[in-house]
């Protein structure tokens, strides 16, 4: 790839006529020229709709089948990958194999910026081959700008390796080209601050990795109804939350409700099935293997 290309041209780097101004403004009316910019990002979602289905319809299949997500970024991007990885284990209860993110720079650039590690094609190969993913993994590779070589790096490697690949980006199609399984755009137009794209692409790539994973983990049977059953009860916040899941979905009082969520080995969707079935816990463990921990299906058979 050219690292010498312009790239004055794309989406993201072009200038907003909304904040040509932006240092002449008051406080208050860059807060309302942000608060307006930033209404595209929702608008940029619901055109990308399709592809984000299909993002979370690839990727459930091929997590059920023992495979695992990566997010591929450098900068912002990557840093975003990373924070929904983190969050999906105390979320969903997944192992943390399950879904990762692969920054460029490794750990450090979480912290202190490495935006020079992005002009590597080859780490980003190396990555996906040191992570030793096959067929049955996903690779998203997020690059706000579309370009960073980094990700392409990743993605070629991860199908020459037969992955499935998704890619995010907040350029057109028609501004930087990419062969994937799923193409999604987050078009949310030209920055307040020129180029700056931990702005607006930063909010709706963050948008953008809420849906998928969420999605993902609602078709694997981590959600009913929208209580996240597979709660990792580690601290008291999240034990109140499992309680009141308990209490919500049954008649139990919450004394009654610790009880039985104790006797589960604090696992809100064993409690519940325990409870709805009413046997023990050993029994609503092989039930719930059966239907690959899917509540609904292990409570309708």
């Amino acid at each position: 790839m050219n690292n010498h290309i312009t790239r004055g041209h794309l989406l993201t780097e072009q200038i907003n006529p909304a904040s040509v101004n932006l240092d002449q403004l008051s406080c208050l009316e860059m807060v309302d020229v942000f608060n307006q910019e930033d209404q595209k990002t929702v608008d940029a979602i619901a055109l990308a709709r399709e592809p984000l289905a299909q993002a979370i319809d690839i990727t459930s299949q091929c997590l059920a089948q023992g495979g695992r997500l990566f997010y591929v970024g450098a900068g912002t991007s990557g840093r975003l990958g990373v924070l929904d990885a983190a969050e999906c284990p105390p979320t969903f209860c997944t192992d943390p194999t399950m879904v990762q993110g692969i920054l460029a720079g490794g750990e450090g650039a979480m912290f202190k910026s490495s935006e020079a590690l992005e002009d590597l094609p080859e780490d980003g190969a190396k990555a996906i081959a040191l992570n030793n993913i096959t067929e049955v993994d996903v690779v998203v590779g997020i690059t706000a700008g579309g370009t960073t070589p980094y990700v392409h790096g990743a993605l070629e490697e991860a199908k020459r390796r037969n992955a499935k690949t998704i890619f995010i980006s907040c350029i057109p199609q028609e501004q930087f080209r990419v062969d994937v399984d799923v193409d999604i755009r987050l078009l949310s137009g030209p920055e307040v601050l020129a180029g700056s794209t931990r702005l607006k692409a930063g909010t709706v790539t963050k948008m953008a990795l809420n849906i998928i994973s969420t999605g993902v983990m609602v078709k694997l049977g981590k959600v009913y109804g929208n209580r996240m059953i597979d709660v990792s009860v580690t601290n008291s916040k999240l034990l109140d939350r499992a309680l009141r899941i308990i209490t919500d979905l049954t008649d139990l009082e919450r004394e009654k409700a610790q009880e039985l969520l104790t006797a589960s080995g604090s696992k809100v969707k064993l409690a519940l099935l325990m409870y709805w079935k009413n046997i023990g816990k050993t029994e609503a463990q092989t039930l719930l293997d059966q239907h690959q921990g899917n509540l609904r299906q292990a409570v309708n058979s």
